[in-house]
């Protein structure tokens, strides 16, 4: 009796989703096709607008012989090997050959890849010794996408017999272990946060255009598509689920929690259902005010600069150079135009030989005009600081220019992709990455669970070795991280990081504000514990750490910033650490190296020598400047009863 009500909430849960579920398909009624097949992403249509563009824009018409020699030579290699070397996922090439030529070799080509194509994998394998077992692996969904698209392109080279057999397998061994594990009720119960990370993105829409496919041939199909199409709003609006401490998919402003890697991922495996959709059928999807600000995360998350393809902020399972590249043409496509998108995509393609996102197939399908790339701004009209109040980041940046300073700021979820790394953050500063993150390691290491989700791999405050929870990654903290109280006021910015809470069994405050005042970035700590310990401030680092005085200088190439702590106490300015007993410590520590755990990568901790239970630190970040720049002038300001700073800078004092 005493689970009555849990058991209520849940079944009301079920009940509410299904008839939700209900009504949106009522609502859908027939679906209405805008042609026969092919439908889908080589239709008609667009193949006929993308032959107009070959004959109105050189750089398109140079993309398209380049694939088109390309699909000769995989025919020609193909026919010399007996078709051994035969892949579906040459499937796309092959596909835009053959109904841009007619030349039924491509197409057989195709056809030949669906009788062999395999629907399991290793993956579902073992996802299927689970109790209750899972039918379906992270890559069904795009098995089932890519058998689609290619079904829907060669249809007319299929026998009504091939078609039936071939829909049938991608019926019952792609598309329903999909539905039945993610969507359908039948054969499992699905509880409120079924969509709440990638895996349901990227699973469940493939399927849904598997479906699309074979509505011709399969009664159940239709019913199927208009299930995943009204999923596809309640995956963009999914709100969270407080009982599993699960946030919500998508922030306020256009962020996606689990890290810039996996919003690239979750979306572009999204997105081409709804171009699919769009190309089907004459009754669009409803609208949704989260994609019209995607482009917004991937554009303030970015660190643009001259040595190369621009940077991101590696919160999370991620890496530096995840991006949004292949999410925004998608974007653009479907009519979402955030100024700035185009600008965002040419710091991923300077130089390229096939022109701005015009690499594949569907690139060169989707890829804006010449005439639109003609005017990309040459810096975008974009504010310098951005937060996303949601998931608790924030990025401030100096400038938009490349090679500029931007510090990125986590406080927020943890669970699953998200890290432990409540109040962390990272500095970009002349095109380096200089403050870091950790990274990650391949999942199955034990390293990636033991060192780089937990909070000592992060630039955070620790008591005693400790912050949040290490079994928040798997199970979340009720009470979340924030960032708010953002102020930009030019040459002042501050930001206000709340870490107390995923670090509540250990701090009774944890209170991180960032303070960009000038050249000066003010790292301020109000911490407090129910007992006297050791607090560390920790510091993970690109390049040459190295003591100075009273700074800690990381330098890497010709980039370099200064870390100087101010209270509780400096860094002794001479002498031996045992004649300034009162003055802070710093130890060298050891971690690993990102996406490489058997590599050693050093990292520092700042230890005031008193233990305590309630403190400030007060830490300066000076990123150095070229020319004839001096460092500002700061200086301490103490009585009993406060503490401050004293800065002089570029003629001014604050």
């Amino acid at each position: 009796m005493r689970h009555s009500s849990h058991i209520r909430l849940f079944v009301c849960s079920i009940v509410v989703l299904q008839v939700l579920g209900c009504m949106r398909v009522q609502a859908a009624n027939k679906l209405t096709r805008r042609s026969g097949h092919p439908y889908l992403t080589y239709s008609d249509a667009n193949i006929k607008k993308l032959k107009e563009r070959i004959t109105k824009e050189p750089s398109i018409a140079e993309a398209w012989e380049k694939m088109l020699a390309q699909a000769k030579r995989m025919i020609e290699s193909s026919d010399r090997e007996g078709g051994r070397r035969d892949r579906s996922g040459n499937n796309e090439l092959l596909c835009l050959a053959y109904r841009m030529t007619s030349d039924k070799r491509f197409g057989e080509r195709v056809k030949q890849s669906l009788f062999t194509h395999k629907f399991g994998g290793r993956s579902t394998s073992m996802l299927m010794r689970r109790n209750p077992p899972w039918h379906a692996g992270l890559d069904s969904g795009e098995k089932c996408h890519s058998f689609g698209i290619a079904y829907d392109t060669v249809y007319d080279l299929l026998t009504s017999k091939e078609r039936k057999e071939l829909a049938v397998r991608l019926a019952e061994e792609g598309i329903l272990p999909v539905l039945n594990d993610w969507v359908l009720g039948g054969e499992r119960i699905h509880a409120l946060d079924t969509m709440g990370h990638n895996w349901w993105s990227a699973i469940v829409f493939g399927a849904g255009i598997g479906a699309m496919a074979i509505m011709d041939e399969d009664p159940r199909a239709q019913g199927w598509v208009e299930r995943v199409g009204a999923a596809d709003a309640e995956w963009l609006s999914y709100a969270g689920s407080n009982l599993d401490n699960k946030p919500a998919n998508f922030d306020r402003n256009g962020g996606f929690y689990e890290s810039v890697n996996y919003a690239g991922f979750a979306i572009r495996t999204h997105l081409p259902f709804r171009l699919a959709w769009r190309d089907a059928f004459v009754t669009p999807l409803p609208e949704s005010p989260v994609l019209g600000k995607i482009a917004d995360f991937f554009m303030h998350t970015c660190y643009p600069r001259s040595g190369g393809p621009h940077l991101s902020l590696d919160f999370g399972d991620s890496s530096i150079t995840a991006s949004g590249s292949r999410v925004i043409p998608l974007l653009w496509s479907l009519g979402y135009r955030n100024p700035g998108s185009l600008w965002y995509l040419s710091q991923f393609h300077r130089g390229s030989d096939s022109g701005l996102m015009r690499g594949s197939p569907r690139e060169l399908l989707y890829a804006p005009t010449d005439k639109e790339l003609a005017v990309i701004e040459a810096l975008p009209d974009l504010p310098r600081s951005k937060i996303f109040p949601d998931m608790g980041w924030v990025a401030l940046r100096s400038s938009w220019e490349e090679d500029a300073t931007l510090l990125g700021i986590k406080s927020g979820y943890t669970w699953n992709h998200a890290h432990a790394d409540t109040g962390s953050f990272l500095l970009y500063h002349y095109g380096k990455y200089l403050l870091i993150d950790s990274g990650k390691s391949g999942y199955s290491t034990p390293e990636y669970d033991d060192y780089y989700r937990q909070s000592i791999a992060h630039n955070v405050v620790t008591f005693n070795g400790k912050a949040e929870n290490p079994e928040d990654t798997y199970f979340g903290s009720k009470f979340h991280g924030t960032v708010s109280h953002l102020i930009d006021a030019g040459d002042l910015r501050y930001v206000l990081a709340d870490a107390t809470g995923p670090t509540s069994d250990t701090f009774i405050r944890n209170y991180r504000s960032f303070l960009w005042i000038g050249d000066v970035i003010l790292v301020i700590d109000d911490v407090k514990t129910f007992e006297p310990g050791q607090f560390e401030w920790l510091l993970h680092y690109n390049g040459e750490g190295k003591r100075s005085g009273k700074d800690f200088n990381i330098t890497q190439d010709d980039a370099s910033v200064i870390v100087r702590p101010l209270f509780p106490m400096p860094f002794p300015d001479a002498g031996l650490p045992t004649d300034y007993p009162e003055c802070m410590r710093l130890e060298e520590r050891i971690g690993l190296k990102d996406h490489d755990q058997n590599t050693k990568m050093p990292y520092a901790a700042f230890l005031p020598t008193e233990l305590m239970r309630r403190t400030k630190f007060v830490t300066a970040i000076i990123p150095v400047q070229d020319g004839d720049w001096e460092p500002p002038k700061i200086e301490r300001l103490q009585t009993v009863d406060m503490i401050g700073l004293r800065i002089t800078q570029h003629g001014q004092v604050t």
